[in-house]
Formats: structure tokens, C-alpha cells, sequence
């Protein structure tokens, strides 16, 4: 039978709160330890799933706990209570659907972000779901304040229309449909509706939080400034959260309570780097790898062994690292710390080419992309270097800890034009 349209949304707040998906900041927490090298992405471990319009739709390994706990959640409460006297047989699959429904509603979100991201020229590196839900991962900021409220809002539009679209087609199926299908559509209706009321929620990162943000970018005029405003709001958002969390714990809500807490925390986290990360950006703002990169390190000889190679004085820190090539062209990479590790006995008759490690795709980048763009690549490559290539040919390279030197050197000139404090 139908359900009740109110008895739906009653059954709300027995939903799992962690099925309200969190949309970060492009610009993702690697940067939070800013001035220092960033550490890596927020990913554990992803793996490509497969592509939709372009986009690289990948999984990290921390989604499989979120869709087990959410199956559970769905199996043992929400739907028992919506459709009593049936079997855990006939819950645990509708949840398993129900889960799937809710991921590919998040893609869907996701994706109208990253279509028009995709129109207003800024890169999409892909859309990755994790333990929060997930995120499209913008490689460079929007350029204008416009650019930036109209890719936020594109998400909560996109999950309001599917929320429309799933309630009317509750209202257009036959009355003989079976009742599970009725329970699925309508979770998967409200979910949705939920999902775009809490990212409109005016605190950063939070697609609410950056309308907000491009709304006081395009008043103010000043991208740092806006960001400052929002950030702060969702620094007191993400407190109140967990908050409340922790009240839910105290009151029967374990599970439910804990998870909104983590949420309340991560929300904090990213707000707080909020304004550190809008300090990168900004001095990166039109700066290419081209005026950045430094002379390409020499190639070390496939042939030479590595006992040849291991130590030598004139090749530079352990954390460095090399081409190896034949005939002047790359056969592989090789960093230093790494040989350190074969064992003596192999190293006399262990040649470079073998000891090298195939060059990913990750560790090559163009010379005219952004600044922005290749200090959040180099959080995804060995020793936080890529080579830089001109033509298809490597004519240079950049490290993270180049662009913070320039970053630190524009700081530096900042303080010394503005005079020394006083008092």
C-alpha cells in the first residue's frame, strides 16, 4: 500500500544521519599544514570504478564501511519500521538498493557540480565517494564570484529535481505496485530533499557556505575576506554539530550521535583550514608552473649499478628524485632513500634500470597549468615532484616545497613593504 505522505517525513528523523552527504572544499585538507609540505589527500586509498561524461568516477577504500554501516542502519531500523512484519530477507536487500540509490544520488549531485565547473573552463581531476559521502574534486578555484555561486547551487538544484522526480513517480505507479517500491522511492525522494536542504546551509565548505562565500567575494571584492566570513560560520556550524552529537550519545542515540560528531569535526577541520588555504590560493592566483619550475635534475644512466649510484655524494638528499634514462630517454624514476633499502649483496649486480620504478601519469605535468593545480597534484606524488613537460618533452621540474618557497617569499615581501609592527 501508498504510504502516508506525512508518515514519511515523520519517519525522518529516523533516518541515519550519516546519509546526509558533505560536499568539501576543492581545495582539499593537504593544505591545512600549510607552510609546511602538504602531507597527501584525504583519501586513504582510491580506485577507479568507472567513467560517466568524462569524469572519473572513483571509490576510496573508506566508502565500504560507510555502505555497510548504512545497509545496516536501513535493514535493522528504518525499514522494519516502514514496512513491519517482514523478514530480514526482504530488508537487507531493499537496503542494499536503498544504499546504491543514495550513492548514485550523491554522483548525481556530484556530477551537476563538475558539469558546470566543466563550462566555466575550471578542471575536474574526478568524483571520489568516501566515508563523508563524496566530492568533486575541482583542480583550480573559480575564477569569478559568479563562477562560484553558480557551481555550488548547481548541486542542491540537482538533488532537489531528483527529489521531485522520485516523489512524482510515487504518485504515477499503479496502486497494486508493491509496497517496497513505495518505501524505496519514497526514502530515496526525502534523502535527496534532505541532501540539498543541508548543503544549503550558509557555512563553508558546505555548498551553502560557498554561495555565501561568492556572494561576499562579489560585494566585497576581496576572495579572502569572503572566505574568512564563511569559514568562521562553518567552524561554529561544525562545534554546534558535534555538540549536539555528543547530547544524542547521552540519550539513547549511540551510534547516531557519534556519527554526527565526526561529521561536526570534519566540517570544523575543513572550516578552519578554510582561510589558510584562501592565503594559498590567492598568491597562486595566474601563477603557472612555467614561471615556477626549476632546470630538469640529470638523468642517471640506466647501465650503472646501483652500487654505483647508492650514496653518492653529489646526487643530493635521500627524499630526491631521479630519471633514469637510456639513450636520453626515460626509462623510469628512481628515488635516492629507496636503494637504500636493496640489500648489499644484490646492489652490484642490480642495474638502475631495474631499480627504477615506471613514471606515473601523476608525476608528469604541463607547463602552463596552474599553480594551484600542481601543488594539489604533487600531494599525490613521490617526494611531492613532478616533471614538467613542454611539447610532450620534460624540460624541467616542480616540487612542493618550490611553490612554497615562492609563496613565502611573496609573504616576506608583503611584511616588508607594510614596514615593522608596533607596540
Amino acid at each position: 500500500m501508498r504510504l502516508h505522505r506525512q508518515a514519511r517525513f515523520n519517519k525522518l528523523h529516523s533516518m541515519p544521519f550519516h546519509a546526509i552527504r558533505l560536499r568539501i572544499s576543492a581545495a582539499k585538507p593537504y593544505l591545512q599544514a600549510w607552510p609546511q609540505i602538504p602531507a597527501g589527500p584525504m583519501f586513504t586509498k582510491s580506485f577507479r570504478v568507472f567513467s560517466i561524461l568524462g569524469f572519473r568516477i572513483s571509490i576510496d577504500l573508506s566508502w565500504f564501511f560507510l555502505a555497510a554501516l548504512i545497509v545496516w542502519s536501513l535493514a535493522t531500523g528504518f525499514f522494519p519500521e516502514t514496512l513491519p512484519g517482514r523478514t530480514a530477507q526482504t530488508y537487507y536487500p531493499i537496503a542494499a538498493v536503498a544504499a546504491l540509490g543514495m550513492f548514485a544520488s550523491i554522483i548525481f549531485h556530484e556530477l551537476a557540480h563538475a558539469l558546470v565547473a566543466r563550462h566555466y573552463d575550471i578542471k575536474i581531476a574526478g568524483i571520489t565517494l568516501f566515508i563523508f559521502g563524496g566530492v568533486a574534486e575541482l583542480e583550480d578555484e573559480p575564477p569569478t564570484a559568479k563562477s562560484e555561486f553558480l557551481v555550488a547551487i548547481a548541486g542542491p538544484i540537482s538533488s532537489v529535481i531528483l527529489a521531485a522526480a522520485l516523489y512524482g513517480l510515487t504518485a504515477i505507479l499503479p496502486q497494486a505496485t508493491a509496497p517496497e517500491i513505495f518505501a524505496l522511492l519514497d526514502y530515496l525522494s526525502v534523502i535527496n530533499l534532505v541532501l540539498a536542504i543541508f548543503n544549503l546551509v550558509p557555512a563553508f565548505p558546505l555548498d551553502g557556505g560557498r554561495m555565501l562565500r561568492a556572494a561576499l567575494w562579489w560585494a566585497q571584492g576581496s576572495l579572502r575576506k569572503a572566505t574568512r566570513v564563511a569559514a568562521i560560520l562553518g567552524a561554529v556550524l561544525g562545534v554546534g554539530l558535534m555538540a549536539y552529537g555528543a547530547y544524542n550519545s547521552t540519550q539513547g542515540f549511540l551510534v547516531g550521535g557519534m556519527w554526527q560528531v565526526l561529521i561536526g569535526y570534519f566540517i570544523f577541520n575543513a572550516a578552519s583550514g578554510a582561510q589558510r588555504q584562501a592565503e594559498v590560493m590567492e598568491a597562486l592566483r595566474g601563477v603557472s608552473v612555467r614561471q615556477l619550475m626549476q632546470a630538469p635534475p640529470p638523468g642517471i644512466p640506466a647501465h650503472l649499478t646501483v652500487d654505483q649510484v647508492a650514496g653518492h655524494p653529489d646526487l643530493g638528499p635521500g627524499d630526491a628524485v631521479f630519471p633514469v634514462t637510456d639513450n636520453g630517454k626515460i626509462v623510469g624514476l628512481v628515488q635516492l632513500s629507496q636503494l637504500e633499502k636493496i640489500p648489499p649483496g644484490r646492489r652490484a649486480a642490480m642495474s638502475m634500470r631495474e631499480a627504477a620504478s615506471p613514471l606515473q601519469a601523476d608525476e608528469t605535468i604541463g607547463a602552463d597549468r596552474t599553480a594551484i593545480a600542481a601543488l594539489r597534484q604533487l600531494g599525490r606524488t613521490r617526494a611531492n615532484q613532478a616533471f614538467v613537460l613542454v611539447d610532450g618533452e620534460i624540460s624541467g621540474w616542480i616540487s612542493a616545497r618550490d611553490i612554497f618557497a615562492y609563496i613565502n617569499r611573496g609573504k616576506a615581501m608583503r611584511v616588508s613593504e607594510s614596514g615593522p609592527a608596533v607596540g
